[in-house]
């Protein structure tokens, strides 16, 4: 009886609400049109619909990565002091590009089997101080019979070396040697295969033969035929231009003030990287030319000179800057000098040595700009600048990097 009156009971109630949406049905149609109410909390935008100007714009420094593979056999003596003579000026072309690019450059120096060493490679980086005098410590040596091992020197360029993954970075190969490749070594990756690989990654490779025997010749054509990169051939003594100066010694005085200004910082780590870059510094002020200091202080005063002149954590330039708070830096990662002054006095100094870098980098510009003047008068009455080692470079980066957004118009060749 009692489920009996309960199943009235559902059935009354299931028939009133299907009568009240009947009745309810007419009231809906005619208010259909109506706008629907928007509800209290808007649902969310993702970032990529809203408009571009709410979003930040991060401009990036647009790369330039080189590598020079350079050949270290007895006969390339001369090309390597050129080398070692003309690295800054190639920096320094490269740096003169617009927009100003972020530099970086490695190096792989190779000989041959049975030599003190097959390669030696010093990794992409913008510490070219560093680079540099690594460079300084080769010297021509070894190899007898005339192939080398440019198998593996390639091979070591393309796979060793920390190359970004930025498609819009410009990447490139500088093979400079005077003998072709040993291509009868068995286990080695052989050339072809290798600039397979870098013209997938974006890197091209140029060659420049140094001297002039036929082998080479066509060997190094074919290489940068593979890679749709550039051949030039230099004299064996790489056509050094190293015009001396009346300005050079009074630019490489400054330029060693300059770097005097620098105080590093962080924690014990860091520390110990920067002043092993500080060493490099110290080495190339104490055996590099007057000449080649006062190439690597136009570098250093230019907008891409600055990761090498200052390195990843630089004080003065932090403060400057706003990049850091100097009362919020850790006692322990100040630099010696400053940990037992006081507060004011760590400020004081601070500002001291930045206002006098402005003006030792105000100094150097303007005695770069009669050093340029006095070079392309020079130049000019030699005839010799389209023979030079650093000539030809120019010449490849200038058409290569337009490709890549980088224009050299108005950078010096030299």
């Amino acid at each position: 009886m009692a489920t009996s009156i309960k199943a009235k009971l559902l059935a009354l109630t299931l028939f009133a609400s299907t009568a009240s949406v009947i009745a309810l049905y007419p009231i809906y149609q005619s208010n259909a049109a109506l706008t629907p109410i928007k509800p209290a909390v808007q649902p969310f935008k993702p970032v990529a619909q809203l408009p571009t100007t709410q979003l930040p714009v991060i401009q990036e420094k647009p790369k330039v990565e080189v590598v020079f593979v350079l050949d270290t056999t007895g006969s390339m003596s001369g090309l390597i002091q050129a080398a070692k003579e003309n690295i800054w000026s190639i920096a320094t072309t490269m740096a003169s590009a617009e927009p100003a690019p972020e530099i970086k450059i490695g190096l792989v120096a190779y000989r041959d089997r049975q030599d003190a060493y097959v390669t030696q490679v010093t990794d992409l980086s913008t510490d070219l101080d560093s680079m540099y005098a690594r460079l300084m410590d080769f010297q021509a040596d070894g190899g007898g019979d005339t192939p080398e091992s440019v198998n593996q020197a390639l091979y070591d360029a393309v796979h060793k070396i920390s190359w970004s993954q930025d498609e819009n970075s410009y990447k490139v190969i500088f093979l400079v040697g005077d003998a072709p490749a040993h291509m009868d070594y068995q286990d080695e990756v052989k050339y072809p295969e290798t600039l397979k690989i870098a013209g997938q990654r974006g890197i091209v490779i140029n060659t420049i033969q140094a001297g002039s025997a036929p082998m080479t010749r066509q060997e190094w054509m074919h290489i940068a035929h593979l890679n749709q990169g550039e051949y030039f051939q230099v004299a064996q003594s790489g056509n050094a231009v190293a015009v001396a100066t009346p300005f050079d010694d009074q630019i490489a005085g400054l330029s060693r003030e300059l770097d005097d200004t620098r105080l590093f910082y962080g924690s014990q780590e860091q520390r110990a990287i920067l002043e092993k870059k500080k060493a490099a510094t110290d080495k190339l002020h104490a055996a590099s030319s007057p000449a080649s200091q006062a190439k690597r202080a136009m570098f250093n005063t230019s907008a891409a000179g600055a990761g090498n002149f200052l390195g990843d954590s630089e004080l003065v330039e932090d403060v400057a800057s706003g990049k850091v708070e100097l009362d919020s830096i850790d006692e322990s990662y100040l630099p010696e000098p400053m940990k037992t002054l006081s507060k004011e006095e760590q400020a004081q100094l601070i500002k001291q040595k930045s206002a006098e870098r402005e003006s030792l980098r105000a100094q150097i510009a303007d005695l770069t700009r009669h050093r340029q003047a006095f070079i392309e008068a020079e130049l000019k009455a030699s005839g010799e600048e389209e023979e030079s080692l650093d000539y030809k470079i120019y010449s490849a980066v200038k058409e290569q990097a337009a490709e890549r957004g980088l224009s050299y118009e108005a950078a010096p060749a030299y």
